[in-house]
């Protein structure tokens, strides 16, 4: 499944501010599911390395809005990109359909949040927060401490209370992940299929696909090769794949799932 991100900030990475209104976000929702997208992904809090922290009252302002407009006018999967009890709690009354957390549900009182949701939750590693991640990320073995990390945080999950189908996991690449650990992690992805989860994967346009195509790359060729990145999380296992080029993810999984 393609998951289409829609980050409703002013300072993302990749994409911040162009989807602030709710008219801009709608139309960006509705290329996304024409162009092959199940699930969108909304986001309120930016967290690339260095993000500024955002008030709950804020995050709400801008993500509630598009879940409610985005249910009442599309037919596919909302999944609300939040570390916040209270965000989880609103999203879910809201419209949402998954709570997708880079801080794996460790906040106070996300995961009693989530446990109440009923909704199905995608925990994610990170070493660090967005403000400190990159600036010295250390591991002895990154595959096995990842796997570690999210087999510990869905076996709590569970003992609160979700349901093990629930519960979906991501390597989280580029959190806390110098260039090198983050092609171990992309080399050895299959191994967490072995925890027993299907598994999300995001690598659209990260720094660790910037840093291996020419320098000055364009915004095309940057999608280019993270559709093949998206291609061989896949081969690897990935049940789902997070991307901001919908269209070109599309292509690039027909050309390894056509007659499987």
């Amino acid at each position: 499944m393609i998951m289409g991100i829609l980050n409703v900030t002013p300072d993302s990475f990749s994409d911040g501010g162009l989807f602030v209104d709710l008219d801009s976000a709608l139309r960006q929702v509705e290329h996304m599911l024409e162009a092959g997208a199940q699930i969108i992904d909304v986001g309120g809090e930016s967290t690339r390395p260095g993000a500024e922290l955002v008030t709950t009252e804020e995050e709400l302002a801008r993500v509630i809005p598009a879940v409610e407009a985005i249910a009442s006018r599309f037919d596919c999967w909302i999944s609300l990109d939040t570390s916040s009890a209270q965000v989880i709690s609103e999203g879910a009354k809201s419209g949402a359909h998954l709570i997708n957390d880079v801080r794996a549900l460790q906040q106070e009182g996300a995961l009693a949040a989530a446990v109440s949701s009923g909704l199905p939750v995608c925990l994610m590693h990170m070493q660090g927060t967005p403000q400190t991640m990159q600036q010295q990320p250390t591991y002895e073995d990154v595959i096995k401490e990842v796997g570690t990390f999210l087999l510990q945080r869905a076996e709590d999950c569970i003992n609160a209370g979700i349901k093990p189908e629930h519960i979906i996991v991501d390597p989280g690449f580029g959190f806390g992940k110098t260039l090198d650990h983050n092609y171990q992690l992309l080399s050895g992805l299959g191994k967490f299929k072995k925890l027993g989860f299907p598994l999300l994967t995001g690598l659209s346009r990260k720094k660790m696909i910037k840093q291996v195509i020419a320098d000055g790359a364009t915004l095309k060729e940057l999608d280019e090769a993270s559709a093949a990145a998206a291609t061989v999380c896949v081969k690897h296992g990935a049940s789902i794949v997070r991307v901001h080029n919908v269209a070109a993810t599309a292509v690039a999984l027909r050309t390894i799932t056509s007659g499987s």
